[in-house]
């Protein structure tokens, strides 16, 4: 995948940007990195605080072909993965993914993804984080989780375009290598790697879901479609609060 990154000093919001160039013929690879959005979109309609050169806002534009409509949905967990590479590897944090994409380091949420379709094969693939943003800029979390940045979590700045271009490398490698199984996260090892950063398997959690109902129970794994397992049950959509630290093997925290 070679990408062709567009920057732009302020827009409403890089997915809507993205969506309108999908529109008009554009084909994939597509980046829009905005320096602020002033209409940003998050996960079920919320909105995004994106303040000026705080962090990474980008959108990529994706058109994935030969994978099953079923298989989609792991497109933005495929990004979460690329996003926590590229972290690890630029600022030696130990970020991890809250299901099903949030980035975390101690805790605390510093990202979240975006994944938006046209609905013609389309798709929008947003991810703001938050890297210098000092603790009396970051945003509050629908779910009351801590906020951070990836500066406040080092204490030092962080370079935007390194953490750009890594995530890059990593969001292209994975996207081809998922396109080349059809979407089949098990066959070329996305599964695996996501399984691996995710750090709300093995916890107590409540799950609000869509409707306002709400599943409580512990997590036991991410199923092949990219849901979440709680107290046995797939859970495809919803807002996780971990409720209690992840267990032990021996069954401890």
């Amino acid at each position: 995948m070679q990408f062709r990154v567009r920057r732009v000093a302020e827009t409403g919001s890089t997915n809507a940007d993205v969506l309108a160039a999908a529109a008009a013929g554009e084909p994939e690879g597509l980046v829009i990195v905005a320096g602020t959005q002033t209409a940003g979109r998050g996960r079920l309609g919320r909105s995004w605080q994106s303040p000026p050169d705080g962090g990474l806002w980008c959108t990529t534009l994706l058109r994935p072909v030969d994978v099953p409509t079923a298989r989609i949905g792991w497109l933005p967990l495929l990004a979460g993965v690329a996003l926590a590479e590229a972290v690890r590897a630029v600022t030696g944090l130990d970020a991890g993914l809250k299901w099903p994409n949030d980035l975390l380091v101690r805790d605390a949420k510093c990202a979240g993804v975006l994944a938006e379709s046209d609905g013609a094969g389309a798709i929008a693939l947003g991810v703001g984080l938050n890297t210098n943003l000092e603790p009396g800029e970051l945003p509050p979390t629908p779910t009351g989780i801590r906020a951070t940045s990836l500066a406040y979590e080092q204490r030092k700045a962080v370079d935007n375009e390194e953490i750009l271009d890594g995530f890059l490398t990593r969001l292209g490698e994975r996207y081809d290598s998922w396109q080349a199984a059809s979407g089949d996260a098990a066959a070329n090892g996305l599964h695996s790697a996501y399984a691996g950063m995710c750090v709300t398997i093995g916890r107590e959690v409540r799950v609000i879901l869509p409707g306002g109902a709400e599943r409580r129970g512990l997590v036991t794994t991410v199923d092949g479609d990219g849901r979440l397992v709680v107290a046995g049950t797939p859970v495809a959509a919803g807002d996780v609060v971990h409720v209690r630290p992840m267990a032990r093997l021996d069954g401890t925290v």
